[in-house]
């Protein structure tokens, strides 16, 4: 169920005519401020510092493979304000193709503009495949660097944008503890920090059941590891099975590897009465 107070119906209105849609203030303080200090910990713990490419950001700290990093982050993915959203935009059997933070830190310049799903070889526009929700661990604002976005650009026909393309953007602006959501054809990029404080931000990134994860969550994430998610995390980093035949393993649902007894049917195991209620299902 969504979190209290969002109308899906107006944002899902608003996120088609523009390609991002923003949900204020939907993240629970403690929440943000427990998030905030285990990404400070894993990146001490781990000396974690500036990434090497200019992409990610020579000022930046990325921390990639977020669910691996300790039960705070397993409650990104499946929190009311962004899994019931997701699943409107893609549909219920969605996956996460990542989780990681991105940390620009004073005097980080911007990214060249870009779109999520630029190397994926289907022509544009399209349904979206990828959906990106970036939670603000703290205020996103012109000067820190909120991300830069082109309203309307997953519309674009035919091409992505090139590096050295100039178009005018807006920042999406938003106190800590909202959410961000764009079409993962949505030109867009990483603004220029210009203050003297950190912006942090975790990308929690959807994409379609049928497309393959930007993160490997099988060898990313311990089998051990996994089998302590929560049933639903466990669907969304790929123990399902899309449609009720992409995924299987040895024909079961892989979900079985992680100690569950009551795998989903694949597609030649359901009675028609089933099919045909899965058919409507991803009409709907």
């Amino acid at each position: 169920m969504p979190a209290s107070g969002i109308d899906l119906d107006a944002k899902m209105e608003a996120f088609e005519r523009d390609g991002f849609v923003v949900f204020e203030n939907v993240i629970e303080k403690d929440l943000v401020e427990e998030i905030r200090e285990e990404l400070l910990r894993v990146e001490r713990e781990h000396e974690i510092g500036f990434r090497e490419t200019s992409f990610e950001g020579k000022n930046t700290v990325r921390i990639y493979n977020l669910l691996a990093h300790g039960p705070t982050f397993w409650k990104v993915p499946v929190h009311p304000a962004a899994l019931p959203f997701a699943e409107r935009v893609l549909d219920r059997e969605l996956q996460l193709s990542s989780l990681s933070s991105i940390t620009l830190c004073p005097g980080q310049g911007a990214q060249p503009l870009h779109a999520d799903d630029q190397l994926i070889p289907v022509p544009k526009p399209h349904q979206p495949f990828t959906l990106n929700c970036i939670w603000a661990i703290s205020d996103f604002t012109e000067e820190n660097g909120a991300t830069r976005l082109v309203p309307g650009s997953h519309k674009a026909s035919g091409y992505n944008p090139g590096y050295d393309i100039e178009r005018d953007t807006v920042a999406g602006e938003m106190p800590a503890g909202s959410v961000l959501f764009w079409h993962g054809s949505l030109w867009h990029a990483g603004g220029t920090n210009r203050t003297d404080e950190r912006r942090f931000c975790v990308a929690n990134y959807y994409c379609a059941g049928f497309m393959r994860q930007q993160e490997n969550q099988y060898l990313g994430v311990s089998l051990e590891e996994a089998k302590k998610f929560p049933r639903r995390l466990q669907e969304l980093c790929g123990y399902s099975v899309y449609r009720g035949l992409y995924g299987h393993v040895d024909n079961a649902d892989p979900i079985t590897m992680l100690g569950r007894e009551d795998g989903n049917k694949l597609t030649w195991e359901r009675t028609r009465e089933e099919v045909l209620n899965d058919l409507k299902g991803a009409a709907d």
